[in-house]
């Protein structure tokens, strides 16, 4: 058998590329030889006694970024996402699913600095494939493929980032979003982009999740800041970026990033720091409203005579106006500064925070019109607007508040009956009788009925250990048989809160059971 360590081969640089390609395809495989023959040796050991064979040393985790969920932290995740679901369809949204594989192509270039992020795979056949980073480029692929020209969808899935992980704060390298987006034209301008804001203010209230705001901006109006304040065209997209860290970084090193690292000249960062240092809102420490900001702007004849700006403006004003009658504007923030670092964003952008909370922005989203034209062959766009939640900083928030909810409180399924039989002894055998077939026969009976049902899976029961299971795991009610109501037809059915007990016929107890429940 050759040795891998004994190839020494220079590969010169006039070598065409097939050469180095069957040289790395012979190492390869000699590499792969080794280990097999490794493998061999070890099971020629392992057939005596396991000698020669060394057990391999591994630590069982889970990877870096990523946990799993037991019962309890499930029970809670489940509240969350039905609250939200719940909202999602009180919108009038539908749902759908895509792979969590995209072809990369689809998923790069789409966000600008956080490409970086994106989890990309080995190649498997002849397709470069990448983990979704979010649940939007996705979407806008479905609707270009699909060719749709209006949907109100709603996701919740798993997205990929190969970000650095903080478990405490809620960032993870693999987590859940929930995204609900407007595709098409809907007639009325920012009735969509509003609808999300209000949809966003529903789920953070619904989730009592104390103080929070919304910060609104829009694209347009920082492009129209850029360009009026001398920014070069080309250097928009990471001038904005650099803004958008303004939420974690003060304004001194902000400007740093601007004109030492991207090389924008000392006065036209100044000038923009006269813009976006500006934000409006109801309360709190605000030293104007949303409506008095939009007002300056409009007062500014440089910056108005810029078309985005002035229609960036416009689109803002109208966007609080629609607050005003969704009843949020007191937890929304006009902010200047918000900038979103994804290329695809074209118009309003949103970004929600806990206020007093260290836990980042909760939820995010705004307005991409061209990014479904980036996947149709004659470019065809279709207007989109939408909002995702960062659901697993809100599981974090909640987990930590409800850490005083233990199994003792917590219903962790979704039992509501427990089946058991009293104990009976075979006079002539003196053992005891298996009822487990009477038993399942009521638990046939309750699924026929659609009442979630359980039974211990013994042959028989002790009682006084039922009525403890019930208890401690919540189940409402009891249903209890024994000799003497299986010789009359009646089963008792037990109340394991009040502990009350009625004997019913059998053939009425999942009407009994029904109206137990909806009673409680």
């Amino acid at each position: 058998m050759a040795d891998k360590k004994n190839i020494e081969v220079v590969v010169e640089d006039s070598w065409d590329e097939k050469a180095k390609e069957a040289i790395s395809t012979l190492s390869a495989q000699i590499e792969k030889l080794q280990l097999e023959l490794k493998e061999m040796k070890g099971s020629e050991g392992g057939a005596e006694g396991g000698k020669g064979k060394k057990k391999k040393n591994f630590k069982l985790k889970t990877p870096k970024g990523m946990r799993d969920y037991g019962p309890e932290k499930m029970y809670i995740r489940n509240k969350v996402f039905n609250t939200i679901v719940e909202c999602f369809k009180l919108h009038g949204a539908v749902t759908i699913d895509t792979p969590v594989m995209e072809l990369k192509d689809v998923l790069m270039g789409k966000y600008g600095e956080d490409s970086k992020l994106i989890y990309e795979l080995a190649d498997q056949g002849g397709e470069d494939l990448a983990l979704r980073y979010d649940l939007t480029v996705p979407f806008a692929r479905f609707v270009a493929q699909n060719r749709i020209k209006q949907i109100k969808r709603y996701h919740i899935a798993r997205v990929y980032r190969r970000d650095n992980p903080k478990m405490d704060k809620g960032r993870y390298r693999e987590f859940y979003q929930c995204d609900i987006d407007f595709a098409g034209d809907f007639g009325a301008k920012m009735v969509p982009d509003a609808e999300c804001v209000k949809i966003v203010c529903t789920i953070l209230k619904s989730l009592d999740l104390g103080d929070f705001l919304v910060k609104v901006n829009n694209r347009k109006l920082l492009d129209g800041i850029f360009a009026v304040c001398g920014v070069p065209e080309e250097k928009f997209r990471t001038i904005c970026s650099a803004v958008d860290k303004l939420d974690k970084m003060s304004w001194e090193a902000v400007k740093k990033e601007m004109t030492l690292e991207k090389g924008l000249d000392d006065a036209v960062a100044d000038r923009i720091g006269e813009f976006v240092l500006d934000k409006g809102g109801e309360g709190r420490d605000f030293t104007m409203t949303s409506f008095e900001l939009v007002a300056k702007l409009k007062a500014n004849e440089e910056f108005m005579a810029n078309t985005l700006g002035r229609e960036g403006v416009e689109e803002i004003e109208l966007l609080l106006e629609f607050m005003d009658v969704f009843k949020v504007q007191g937890n929304v923030s006009f902010d200047l500064s918000l900038a979103r670092g994804l290329d695809y964003y074209t118009g309003v952008i949103y970004e929600a925070i806990l206020v007093g909370q260290e836990v980042g922005s909760v939820a995010g989203g705004g307005r991409y019109d061209n990014l479904v034209g980036m996947f149709d062959k004659k470019g065809r766009t279709v207007p989109c607007v939408g909002v995702s939640l960062g659901v697993e900083r809100l599981f974090a928030i909640i987990e930590e508040r409800e850490r005083e909810v233990t199994a003792e409180n917590m219903r962790t399924h979704d039992t509501h009956v427990l089946v058991a039989a009293i104990k009976e002894v075979d006079e002539e055998t003196k053992e005891t009788k298996s009822t487990i077939k009477d038993r399942l026969a009521l638990c046939q009976m309750m699924w026929a009925f659609g009442i979630s049902t359980e039974t211990a899976y013994k042959p028989s029961t002790n009682l006084k250990s039922e009525f403890k299971a019930a208890e401690d795991n919540h189940i409402p009610i009891m249903l209890i048989i024994g000799p003497d109501e299986l010789k009359k037809g009646v089963v008792k059915v037990r109340n394991t809160v009040s502990r009350e007990e009625e004997e019913v016929v059998r053939e009425d107890v999942p009407e009994k059971v029904k109206a137990l429940l909806a009673s409680m």
